[in-house]
C-alpha cells in the first residue's frame, strides 16, 4: 500500500512537471519571438546580402513566415523528436551544442551547490548551537558579507587576489590552454580551475544556508521533544545529531531544492567572469548574438533541471523524514 501510494505520487509529480515545462517553453518561445530583432536579418547581415528576396528565402527556410501559433507548434513537436532546433550563428544543431557545454555546467554548479550546502549548515549549526558566543557573531558577520556582496564584484577580487596577485590559482577557462593533459593531470588542472568560479558561485548561498539553518536549530532546540531527550539523559552528540538537527534541515532542504535551479542562473554570469565553457556562457554569447533558437535551448535544458531538482528534494524529505506521506 506505501509503495503503491508512492508511485502514484512520482506519477502524479512526473505528470504535473512535464505540463509545467511545456508552458515554460510556450512562454519563452513567445516572448522570444516578441522580442525586438529580426532574426533573418542577422542571418543576411553575416551572410552579406541583406536585400528583401534573400530575406524572404530565409525566412521560409526557418519557418519565420509562418503565423506565432504555427511556429510554436512546429517548435514543441519537434523538442519531442529530440529536435531542439538549428543555431544559424554556429551552423551546427542546438542540441550539440547544448550537450557540449552541459557537463561544464553541471560540475560547475553541482560543486558551487554541495560548497554552499554543506559549508552553510556546518556554518549555521556551529552559530545556532553556540548562540550567543563569539562563534555565533563571527559567524554572523561573515554570513552578512556573503549575502550583501554582489557575485561578480567576488569574482574580480578573486580573480586579483589568487590569480594576479598570489598567483596560486587560474583566472579563466575550465583547462590550461594548449594543454593536452591526461587522466589525473587532467582531473587536477580542472579541480585548479574550478575553485574560483565554484567558489565565488557558492558563497552567496552558503550565507544564506547558514543563516537559516542557525534560524532553523535556534527554532528546533527549546522544543519539547528536545528537552525530553535530555531529560532522558541522552548524550548531547546524539541529541544534536538525531532530535535537533533531523528537525532543522527539512527548511534548508526546500530551501535548497529551490535555490539548486537558480545556481544555474548565477553561472551565466559566473561562466562570463571567468571565461567558463558552460551553457550560461553560452546563452550569454546567443543573447548578444540574437542566436533566439539557442537561448530556447538553453531555457528548456533549464526549466528541466529545475523541476528535476523540486522532485528531488520532495523524495529526500521522505528520506530524512519517513513520518511525511505520499500526499499529491
Amino acid at each position: 500500500m506505501v509503495v503503491s501510494r508512492l508511485l502514484l505520487s512520482i506519477v502524479l509529480r512526473l505528470a504535473k512537471a512535464v505540463a509545467v515545462i511545456l508552458a515554460i517553453v510556450l512562454l519563452n518561445f513567445i516572448l522570444i519571438r516578441l522580442a525586438p530583432g529580426d532574426p533573418a536579418s542577422v542571418m543576411a547581415g553575416q551572410a552579406g546580402a541583406a536585400d528583401e528576396k534573400f530575406m524572404l528565402q530565409l525566412r521560409s527556410q526557418f519557418g519565420l513566415d509562418q503565423p506565432l501559433p504555427v511556429q510554436a507548434w512546429d517548435y514543441i513537436a519537434g523538442i519531442f523528436q529530440g529536435d531542439l532546433g538549428y543555431s544559424y550563428r554556429q551552423g551546427t544543431a542546438v542540441s550539440e551544442l547544448i550537450l557540449d557545454r552541459l557537463p561544464a555546467t553541471l560540475l560547475l554548479t553541482g560543486t558551487a551547490f554541495a560548497i554552499a550546502l554543506l559549508g552553510g549548515i556546518a556554518m549555521g549549526s556551529l552559530a545556532g548551537l553556540n548562540a550567543g558566543r563569539p562563534i555565533d557573531f563571527v559567524i554572523s558577520v561573515v554570513s552578512l558579507i556573503f549575502y550583501a556582496t554582489p557575485l561578480f564584484w567576488v569574482g574580480l577580487m578573486s580573480i586579483l587576489l589568487f590569480s594576479v596577485y598570489l598567483d596560486w590559482l587560474p583566472a579563466f577557462g575550465m583547462t590550461q590552454v594548449g594543454s593536452r593533459l591526461t587522466s589525473w593531470a587532467y582531473f587536477l588542472d580542472v579541480a585548479r580551475h574550478l575553485v574560483l568560479p565554484a567558489t565565488t558561485l557558492g558563497l552567496f548561498y552558503m550565507a544564506v544556508y547558514a543563516r537559516m539553518t542557525r534560524a532553523s536549530i535556534l527554532e528546533v532546540r527549546d522544543q519539547d521533544f528536545v528537552r525530553t531527550a535530555r531529560a532522558m539523559g541522552l548524550p548531547r552528540r546524539r541529541i544534536v545529531r538525531s532530535h535537533i538537527l533531523r528537525n532543522a534541515l527539512l527548511p534548508i532542504i526546500t530551501l535548497a531544492g529551490i535555490q539548486a535551479g537558480q545556481l544555474v542562473g548565477g553561472a551565466i554570469l559566473t561562466e562570463t567572469v571567468f571565461g567558463w565553457p558552460g551553457i550560461g556562457r553560452l546563452a550569454f554569447d546567443a543573447l548578444l548574438q540574437r542566436d533566439y533558437q539557442v537561448l530556447l535551448g538553453v531555457f528548456f535544458v533549464t526549466s528541466i533541471m529545475v523541476v528535476a531538482f523540486n522532485i528531488i528534494t520532495d523524495l529526500l524529505y521522505r528520506v530524512i523524514d519517513p513520518r511525511i506521506g505520499a500526499e499529491v
